[in-house]
């Protein structure tokens, strides 16, 4: 349950049931499009009379369209309803630490068009690339419809009430203020969040794993960085100061290798993607030079992963020492959350078969009861647009969350 704070709070007033309602209509109809009317009012258990209003507001608002007629045993066919969504734009925005993608996208999240650029050294120097690339989007888009805003996708700490980039390990940058900059050169709200938020926010909007419940879930991303996305109870756990989720900073180790961090022996440091790589090439990492060391070597891990499915020894066992360590990190945030599922994506997911069964030992020998060491670990299906879509979903989510009524 969810307690209400005596300091603040908002109180209820005649209009709360029918924002409520109103929300309740909007999400139906994106949930089951097209629909009629009567079958609104027939999902809500309401008269039709009580749901016609609600359809009305939001089709003059812009959020519903009416579009072809269904079919009907008898009387006037009914008019059917869709979201809103092929005219109204959004830019999605992923920064990672050697390329930054850009993708400009309808409310529904299919992707118009992409883009791709090289991740400049500088905070600056990336607004001023994203700003130039964006504005030449938007101008051949611009018949396509109207642009709402730019969601911006991180691998850092952000602080949500003013946006900036607080830490971002991978890129060595701290205290960045991306979103007003980006706002002044493009002229657009720009909303800022963590990488594995993003992800999450993907699995609950953009029709990411809705069939298989999105109430309780923690989506895990292993890329240059580690993270986690939590949700209870549909919620996005954020914590007091915006950082919850952070499992990639939790020590395995005091004496493990150097993390970009700063510190030694965390989660991330035995699984990102350079941590695979190194593995597997016999390598140390012990100072931040010597992840560059390792990204010079072009080598992925999906080329780690061809090497091992084609008989590569080494390859192999890189591969099985990360799933133990993949496991051994996951425990842990069941053991913390006990969420009903984990869904892990980035690039390490493409070889999930090889890594599965040392994940599921690992989180056996850590976890505490039979039921938690059952939790369910869903790799996500290779998508290199997750990321983007949950951009995306920063502009569109908002527009369909339930209202904050205290």
């Amino acid at each position: 349950m969810r307690k209400i704070d005596p300091r603040n709070f908002q109180r209820a007033t005649r209009t709360t049931t029918k924002e409520i309602n109103r929300q309740i209509v909007l999400n139906l109809v994106r949930e089951y499009q097209p629909i009629s009317r009567a079958d609104l009012a027939r999902r809500m258990e309401v008269a039709r009379g009580i749901v016609t209003p609600l359809v009305n507001e939001l089709i003059e608002q812009g959020l519903l369209a009416e579009g072809a007629t269904g079919a009907s045993p008898r009387g006037r066919k009914p008019t059917l309803l869709h979201v809103r969504a092929h005219d109204r734009l959004a830019v999605a925005i992923d920064v990672r630490l050697s390329e930054t993608q850009i993708m400009l996208a309808d409310f529904s999240g299919r992707a118009l068009s992409t883009e791709l650029l090289s991740t400049p050294a500088r905070p600056d120097e990336l607004v001023e690339a994203l700003a130039a690339r964006i504005q030449r989007l938007l101008e051949a888009h611009a018949a396509e419809g109207v642009c709402q805003g730019i969601g911006l996708v991180v691998p850092g700490m952000v602080d949500r009430a003013t946006g900036r980039l607080l830490n971002a390990p991978t890129l060595g940058w701290r205290d960045v203020d991306l979103r007003c900059a980006l706002e002044k050169a493009v002229g657009l709200p720009v909303h800022v969040e963590r990488d594995a938020v993003a992800c999450a926010l993907a699995q609950m909007w953009m029709g990411q794993g809705a069939e298989n419940g999105t109430d309780s879930f923690a989506y895990v991303t292993f890329s240059d960085g580690v993270g986690a996305g939590l949700v209870m109870g549909g919620h996005l756990v954020r914590g007091h100061r915006d950082a919850a989720g952070e499992f990639g900073h939790i020590p395995l180790s005091l004496d493990g290798p150097a993390c970009l961090c700063g510190s030694h022996g965390c989660w991330e440091a035995y699984t990102s993607n350079p941590a695979i790589v190194a593995r597997y090439l016999g390598r140390e990492l012990a100072t931040r030079e010597s992840y560059a060391q390792v990204r010079e070597t072009r080598l992925t891990v999906a080329d780690v992963i061809a090497r091992a499915r084609a008989g590569d020894a080494a390859a192999r066992a890189a591969l099985e020492a990360t799933g133990r360590y993949v496991g051994l990190g996951l425990a842990a945030i069941v053991n913390a959350l006990n969420p009903a599922r984990i869904v892990v994506g980035g690039e390490i997911a493409a070889g999930w078969d090889l890594i599965r069964p040392q994940v599921v030992a690992a989180l056996a020998e850590r976890t505490l009861t039979q039921g938690t060491a059952a939790t369910p670990v869903i790799p996500e299906p290779h998508d290199p647009q997750t990321r983007l879509r949950g951009a995306a979903a920063l502009v569109v989510a908002p527009i369909f969350a339930a209202p904050n009524i205290g």
